[in-house]
């Protein structure tokens, strides 16, 4: 199956010079706790049903994404690439798209710059895919595979984030801690591209009740959404939706430093699907799970409720940077100055005390 190709470890390169200041800076942003989501402007409105998922191909949903032709769906598992076009009032499908593409676990749908459906084909339950990979599936036309290798090891994925540049991000599924990865260049294809850790995500803790692991799974990432201006970042849980201001410079990865706005999406099932529609709506869904039935909920003008910095004027750089650097090495490395500097403060206190001896 996709995706089982033998692992290729590449490391993220070297990290240059850190001055002591730079190092105790990377310390303090290790250790700073967790922020507290920003309470959106007013009360969010709760999510209201628009339809019942009730068409077997798509009981295990696990991605959605619009684009402009409507709103496309798709589930997890399968021996091939299905993505459906569904009815936003009905649920029903009106259309699809197929790729002969058998993947190992695909697990969540965007769409990128050109209106070509992305698949996120990056979980991985057992952690021991050698490779992951995406899908790219164009309207018309041949679809293209792009796999990719971690420079840490397996891990398990459900969210996908492509930008306005179709720069991919993936979070993984790990609970408390997601990590968060990036291709360090141009996609090569199926010749793997390595991922680099460019940082981790550490949602705040929340109240809100559902899905099928109780409390945990209020900080595990099961699915992410950019909106149609690319302006808002999504990442969902089982239980709520955390919405992050991108900023003027730093893409989806600075938009995941900030702090988020919290949307509660309770009692779905096995909620693992989030997109937004061109007015800002937040749409989500969930697996049918335990003979209940997932639906597609909305949250109307749910974008808006994340305030926005307002965009620098001038031209701005579409290059991925060579060499992200992980917060965890960075912080490592300054944890080592510190250590060093103390020993040296250590000696030269006792040949002072053993002078005036």
């Amino acid at each position: 199956m996709c995706g089982r190709a033998g692992a290729q470890r590449v490391g993220a390169g070297g990290l240059g010079q850190l001055s002591l200041p730079a190092a105790l800076a990377a310390l303090t942003v290790v250790f700073a706790p967790v922020p507290a989501a920003v309470p959106a402007p007013g009360s969010v409105p709760p999510p209201g049903t628009r339809c019942t998922v009730d068409d077997p191909r798509l009981a295990e949903l696990s991605g959605l994404t619009v684009v402009e032709d409507g709103l496309w769906a798709m589930a997890d598992g399968g021996r091939r690439v299905e993505l459906h076009r569904l009815d936003p009032d009905t649920c029903a499908i009106v259309g699809s798209r197929t790729a002969k593409v058998d993947p190992y676990d695909a697990e969540d749908l965007a769409v990128g710059p050109d209106g070509s459906l992305w698949v996120g084909d990056t979980g991985d339950n057992d952690h021991r895919r050698g490779t992951v990979a995406l899908i790219v599936v164009p309207a018309t036309g041949e679809p293209v595979l792009h796999r990719l290798t971690y420079p840490d090891g397996p891990h398990d994925a459900e969210a996908l984030l492509v930008d306005a540049r179709g720069v991919p991000t993936i979070v993984t599924k790990s609970v408390g801690t997601a990590g968060i990865y990036q291709p360090e260049g141009p996609l090569h294809g199926s010749d793997p591209t390595p991922l680099v850790h460019v940082g981790d995500l550490a949602l705040p803790g929340s109240t809100t009740t559902g899905g099928p692991i109780g409390g945990f799974g209020s900080r595990t990432v099961t699915g992410g959404a950019v909106s149609a201006d690319g302006r808002v970042v999504a990442v969902r849980t089982y239980t709520d939706a955390w919405l992050f201001a991108v900023p003027a410079e730093g893409g989806v990865v600075g938009a995941l430093r900030g702090t988020p706005v919290q949307v509660p999406l309770p009692g779905e099932p096995q909620g693992e699907a989030v997109a937004f529609t061109a007015d800002g709506t937040l749409l989500s869904g969930s697996e049918t799970r335990g003979g209940v039935a997932g639906q597609i909920r909305a949250v109307p003008a749910a974008a808006a409720l994340v305030a926005v910095p307002t965009p620098v004027a001038g031209p701005v750089s579409t290059d991925l940077p060579a060499e992200p650097v992980s917060v965890w090495r960075t912080a490592a490395i300054g944890a080592g100055v510190v250590v060093a500097i103390l020993a040296v403060l250590a000696l030269a206190m006792a040949r002072h005390a053993a002078r005036r001896r």
